[in-house]
């Protein structure tokens, strides 16, 4: 399996989500690992959710990210119904692209089966054509996952890190019947096994350049 280089030097990295916790879910483990050996400028929207539900996201940018310049943008629109609202998440992220270019765009899935979700990463990929967008993918009971094209390796102390910090940051998700560990780590540990690692995340990337 042949890396894909990242540009040396500090990264600039955008992250999207449709919901609070769907960046930390879906890349929070590639990002634990990013800020150990880069410097790193972050913005997160997320498009969705309470004010509640905003500050989560805000904790969990610093806690993910210490150390790095981290932002978030959240949007507030009504969840659930972002196809309606497709106009304001398109105007907000081609904003957010003309004061914030990226080196690394973190998205979910175009084949996603929320319909939220793939507001989301339709617009990104229109809005950000110039950067790496990475799809990260979210666990379900819609059962949507499909292969991947590329994986970042996540440490196994990252990879608990990143389970510790989920539950830390998110409590108001702590009832849900798939939100525990064994999701968040049996996710990560079967991406592991398909990239000969421990733990891994999945992504999807529709487009790159190849420098030779």
């Amino acid at each position: 399996m042949v890396p894909l280089r990242l540009p040396t030097g500090p990264l600039r990295i955008v992250c999207l989500g449709a919901h609070p916790d769907d960046v930390e879910i879906g890349c929070g483990g590639a990002l634990l690992t990013l800020a150990e050996s880069r410097e790193l400028t972050t913005t997160t929207v997320v498009a969705t959710g309470t004010q509640d539900r905003a500050e989560e996201a805000v904790a969990a940018a610093k806690q993910f990210l210490p150390e790095a310049d981290a932002s978030v943008r959240a949007l507030g629109l009504r969840d659930g119904y972002l196809p309606a609202q497709w106009g304001a998440v398109k105007e907000a992220l081609e904003d957010m692209a003309s004061s914030r270019p990226a080196d690394l765009v973190f998205a979910p899935r175009v084949d996603d089966a929320h319909q939220d979700h793939r507001v989301v990463a339709e617009i990104a990929t229109t809005v950000w054509r110039d950067s790496l967008v990475l799809h990260y993918e979210i666990p379900k009971w819609d059962g949507d996952f499909g292969r991947v094209t590329s994986y970042v390796r996540i440490s196994p102390e990252n990879a608990q890190r990143k389970v510790a910090l989920l539950h830390e940051c998110f409590p108001s998700q702590a009832g849900r019947n798939w939100w525990d560990d064994e999701t968040f780590l049996g996710l990560m540990r079967l991406r592991g096994l398909e990239c000969r690692h421990r733990y891994a995340e999945g992504f999807v990337i529709s487009k790159s350049e190849l420098a030779v």
